[in-house]
């Protein structure tokens, strides 16, 4: 490997997985690498924790592009994860010469569990039940039976496959809809017009940019079936959030289970809190131990690429 001239800074480290990284430097031989404990940060301290930095790896803090401006040194931010738009503008930050790495793939099997649960929690009603039973309330509700019942999934890449793969496992239907042309065993790929028209459960995996902000709109939930479970795991933009809460209030979707939000973390006044209808998760669907193990090793991956060609 070349002689080592770039440093990085981790931005918020978690504890998680700020350990999970000192433990992987360690056993790398030690990389220069400053692990920043400070998961939530303001935009105003971005700047002195990146410092001189050439890599900024960040989890889920905003880099302004004027704040990349003020750091000479930065050249490169791996981003822990796909949803780097939400957070920055890589094509901005590109005309200051700052490049954008992401990370895919690490959590496929993690988000894939979580989306399973989530879509399990909604048709049975556990909150529902959990939230009466802790107020004293002893309320039984007739349920959903999912098996036999259609899966529909919006985007086929890492994640959906390996959903898909545990709802055919339960004796599930599988119907997916994906951008460009794609096939896989056991799952039937129709127009988005029929998934829509077709499913009892829909679940979104896509990423999110300018084409697919707003993507499920108010026309696309209007042809959902009454009733259908929505789950997201993906990203909260993707979904016209209120076009989403009017049509839970009046049971025209019959559930939202929901990983992800347009902010985060989600305030306690928000509307989705005060639904019954909802199942709420705190974008923690990617945190198993493994995921984590994956997702820090990539991004040292990525490092020692830059690394290399110092």
């Amino acid at each position: 490997m070349a002689s080592v001239t770039a440093n990085a800074v981790f931005v918020d480290a978690n504890p998680t997985l700020g350990s999970v990284m000192e433990r992987l430097v360690r056993d790398s031989g030690g990389l220069p690498i400053h692990v920043n404990r400070q998961p939530d940060i303001t935009v105003d301290e971005i700047e002195r924790v990146i410092g001189n930095a050439t890599v900024a790896i960040i989890d889920h803090t905003a880099l302004p592009t004027e704040v990349a401006r003020n750091c000479p040194e930065l050249k490169h931010v791996v981003f822990l994860g796909t949803g780097a738009r939400s957070y920055m503008n890589p094509e901005e930050l590109a005309t200051v010469g700052v490049e954008v790495h992401t990370i895919k793939g690490y959590g496929d099997t993690a988000v894939a569990e979580c989306a399973f649960a989530l879509m399990w929690a909604a048709a049975k009603k556990i909150p529902i039940m959990d939230r009466n039973m802790r107020e004293g309330i002893w309320l039984r509700s007739d349920v959903t039976q999912l098996t036999g019942k259609t899966l529909g999934l919006v985007g086929y890449g890492g994640i959906a496959a390996e959903l898909a793969r545990l709802a055919r496992g339960v004796g599930m239907q599988v119907r997916a809809w994906n951008r460009t042309p794609k096939d896989a065993p056991g799952v039937s790929f129709v127009s988005l017009d029929a998934l829509l028209a077709e499913c009892d459960v829909l679940s979104l995996h896509l990423l999110l940019n300018d084409e697919t902000r707003g993507f499920l709109s108010q026309e696309r939930i209007s042809q959902l079936k009454p009733g259908a479970i929505l789950v997201n795991t993906a990203r909260g933009a993707l979904v016209d959030e209120q076009a989403m809460i009017e049509a839970l209030k009046t049971g025209r979707l019959g559930h939202a289970a929901l990983d992800v939000f347009n902010v985060e973390p989600l305030p306690a006044d928000h509307p989705l809190s005060s639904l019954e209808n909802v199942t709420l998760s705190a974008h923690s669907a990617f945190r198993t131990a493994e995921a984590n193990l994956n997702l820090i090793g990539a991004a040292l991956e990525h490092y020692r690429r830059i690394v290399a060609t110092q």
